[in-house]
Formats: structure tokens, sequence, C-alpha cells
């Protein structure tokens, strides 16, 4: 692995870290658009060469290939500016015809749009380069990799491959991140269709690590086929796994932290701000790049400090500020993307050991994943949701019986303020492994978290 950190300063391609056929055509790109453009100007591409392979019954069903990428180009003059976009082949001479096509179209058309006084226009020098590379595996090796499962209902998708970004602008500053990595999403079903979920990701494979989820899967699996327990309405102590937990916090970014939502009142978290709720002193939410398979520039440009605490010991002391918010609020930005959400969120982990997750529960639920989140009572931080997949009764601290699904509704305020007893002093990484337009970037680093009276309304 190669990495260059993020400055204010040229940083040199590193030896041995070579450049590939992508970032030599992006450069290539960005210097005639210097060459041909005289407005400001930003430039962004997203892309991956990936492959994808579709398990059904521990059998390779669908593998595949796909080459993808998109450039963005944005015109600006004066407080005027104008964005399109055109596929990003990787061969300068298909790609520059396009994005020169469209810099005519957007010249042509910004003089007749609105005035954005809060555009954001290309200013500073930040030069990056940031080279993750892995090993993924190839359609041989997936095969090798099923042994393992062959007596087991075993389906899945596993994504691998580059991703790369880019960032140049008029100003001069340039980017460049790519990441070599994979990430292997599956479930274990019994002759009942009951299923288990596990996900194995990151930039090198490991056998042991994979065979350990599997182990892990199956085990879930059995106590899947005990009856379940109906549970009545109401309040329980609740065991949230890393897993559910950053379920949770992916609320955190929509309408919660972002300075806008708060400015606008649209924010879960104003009531915080104002210092009319409050949370655990034991919850402390920071993002940390460090950690994080994500770059740290962002669509202007701008290069995130490797570390941002958001909130600490329960008070809210940063939100996310775009430069962009930053014109309309003054206040200072700390270089958050445009929409304001968390790029690599981490909670940090508290004292509660894996061996005593269950003595702790005593009799309650323990819920391994959720889904279908939404907000019920977004001023007051009350969050919607289902539980998915393995989550057990557990009574006298040992699980003794798989749930239905169940409904909850409960507030951000008691999951990480009155209720929260303890978060484990073990994290995970959850990737982000949406493949939606393209295979995503980032994750969240994340401990479990043991709630009192969790509300469960069906």
């Amino acid at each position: 692995m190669t990495v260059a950190k993020a400055d204010n300063v040229l940083n040199p391609i590193e030896k041995g870290a070579a450049v590939t056929r992508q970032e030599l055509v992006f450069g290539q790109l960005a210097e005639a658009l210097m060459d041909r453009c005289k407005d400001g100007f930003t430039l962004t591409l997203s892309g991956e060469d990936s492959q994808f392979t579709r398990f059904n019954r521990a059998r390779i069903r669908q593998t595949g290939t796909v080459s993808d990428g998109s450039l963005t180009l944005s015109v600006m003059q004066a407080e005027r500016t104008a964005a399109g976009t055109v596929p990003f082949v990787g061969e300068f001479e298909t790609d520059w015809p396009r994005l020169e096509a469209t810099l005519t179209d957007l010249q042509t058309l910004v003089p007749q749009l609105p005035v954005d006084p809060f555009v954001v226009l290309p200013t500073g020098s930040a030069t990056s380069r940031t080279v993750n590379r892995g090993a993924t595996l190839g359609v041989d090796a997936i095969a090798a990799l099923l042994t393992p499962v062959q007596t087991l209902d075993f389906t899945g998708i596993y994504a691998s491959g580059l991703i790369f970004r880019g960032y140049a602008d008029s100003a001069g500053q340039r980017h460049w991140f790519e990441s070599t990595s994979h990430s292997l999403d599956f479930s274990l079903f019994d002759a009942q269709n009951r299923a288990v979920k596990g996900t194995v990701a990151g930039s090198e494979w490991h056998q042991g690590k994979f065979l350990d989820k599997i182990t892990q899967a199956k085990h879930q699996l059995t106590l899947m086929a005990r009856p379940a327990k109906t549970i009545d309405r109401g309040q329980y102590r609740t065991y949230l796994a890393p897993t559910a937990v950053a379920e949770l916090l992916a609320m955190f970014s929509w309408g919660g932290v972002g300075e806008a939502d708060l400015q606008q009142g649209n924010s879960a978290f104003n009531l915080l701000r104002q210092g009319k709720r409050q949370l655990s002193d034991k919850f402390t939410l920071q993002e940390n790049f460090q950690q994080a398979n994500m770059p740290r520039f962002n669509s202007y440009g701008e290069v995130a400090p490797p570390q941002l605490p958001i909130i600490q010991r329960g008070q809210l002391v940063n939100s996310l500020v775009s430069s962009r918010s930053a014109k309309e609020y003054q206040t200072p930005s700390n270089y958050a993307s445009r929409g304001e959400y968390l790029r690599a969120p981490e909670i940090l982990p508290g004292s509660l050991a894996a061996d005593q997750v269950l003595s702790g529960l005593e009799r309650g639920l323990y819920l391994s994943n959720l889904h279908y989140l939404n907000w019920s009572d977004h001023p007051n931080g009350r969050v919607t949701g289902m539980t998915r997949y393995a989550c057990f009764w557990v009574e006298k601290g040992e699980i003794v019986a798989p749930i239905e699904n169940l409904r909850f509704d409960e507030s951000l305020y008691h999951c990480f303020g009155d209720g929260l007893i303890d978060l484990t002093n073990f994290q995970e990484t959850i990737p982000d492994i949406d493949t939606y337009d393209r295979r995503s970037l980032g994750d969240s680093c994340v401990p479990g978290i043991l709630v009192d009276n969790f509300t469960y309304t069906l």
C-alpha cells in the first residue's frame, strides 16, 4: 500500500506507485481544460473497474466485469455556475471531444442562469494523491472459497476491483484517490427460509476471517431453528450489534449534524445544540479519515482534517460545515461535503467486553441488524424501523429463542442518551457495500451498544 497524505503542497508521485491509465488520462483532461477554459471550472471523476460474482446455493451463478466512469464539469462565471456530466472511457482521444463539447455548451448556458450568491469558487493549491493497492480474488480463487460452504444454502454477491476518484480545478488544485478492495455480502438460509447475514470486506482477502464469519453465521442459524418467541409491544433492554448501530448512525447524516439543516431547523439535533436535550457522556462521535476507505477531498477540492470531533462526551462540539454553508451562514468551514453528511464516522468504544454482552443484557432483545429506518418524529430525533435477520430473545444472560421481525420507534436522544447503559470495548468496521449507481466507498467504525427500555411498537 502506498499512501500520500493530503497537504497544501504538491505531493510527488511516489516511487513504486504506478500511475493507472485512469489517473493519467484524468490529468491530461485537466491540463486540456486549463488551456481551453478561461473561466473558473471544477472537474470531478468517479469510476471503477470491478468484478461482480453472484452466488446461489453455494454455486457461482453469474460473473462479469464492469468498467465505468463519469466526469462532471462545472463552469463558473462571476456568481453563476452550470454543470454537465459525460461518460469517462479512460482514453483521451475519446473523452476529450465529449468534454470539450460539454464545455462549449456550459459556457453558452452559464450567462443565462440566475446569480447564486453562495457559489464556491476554486481557490488554493491543495494537491493530494492517495493510492491503496490491495489484492482481490480472481474467478478461480472465488470458486475455491466456496469449498467451506458446499453443504450450506449460501447466497450472496462478491464485488472487487479498483475504485477511483479525481478532482481538478482552474485554480490548480489536483486530487487523486484510488483503492483496490473487495466486499462479500452473503446470507445463509435454512430449510424454513430463515436467514443469517454476514459481510467480509477489505483490501486483502483473509480466508481465516471469512471462515470465522461463516462459523458465526452457522451458529446463529442453529439458534434460529428454535421455536420463535412472540414479543409483546413495550420497552425492553436491548443490545444492538455494531451492524445495527451503523444503521442508526446513518440517520445522523439525514437531517442530523449538517450545518445547513441545523440553521434551517431541519435537524434532529437542534434541541441538542440549544441545550434542551442531552446525550450520554459515554457517547463520542468523530470523523476519522485515518481509518476510512474514503478520500479526504470533497467536490470543492478542499481537504478535510484527518479527524474532526462532532459529539464529545454527549456535547455537540462541531457540525459538518461545507464552504457553501460557511458563506451563507457566516460560520467557518471544516471542509465537509456539499451534502454535509458523515464521510468517515467513528463512534468511540466503551467498556462492555464481548463476553459480557449477554450477561449485561440479562433479559431482553439481541439485535443483529436493522432496516427500513425513517424518521417518525424528526424534531425530537425519533427513528422507526424494523429488526432483521438474526435477532433473539435473551433470558438469564442466554439466547433462548429467535423472534419474529419487530417494529421499533425510539429517539436517538434515548439510544445515545439517557437509555445508553454502555458501549462495547471493541469496534467493527462496517463497509458501505451499495452498488446502485456504482460501488460505494466509505465505512463506519462502531461498537455495539446496550440500551435500557428500548421501545417496540408492533
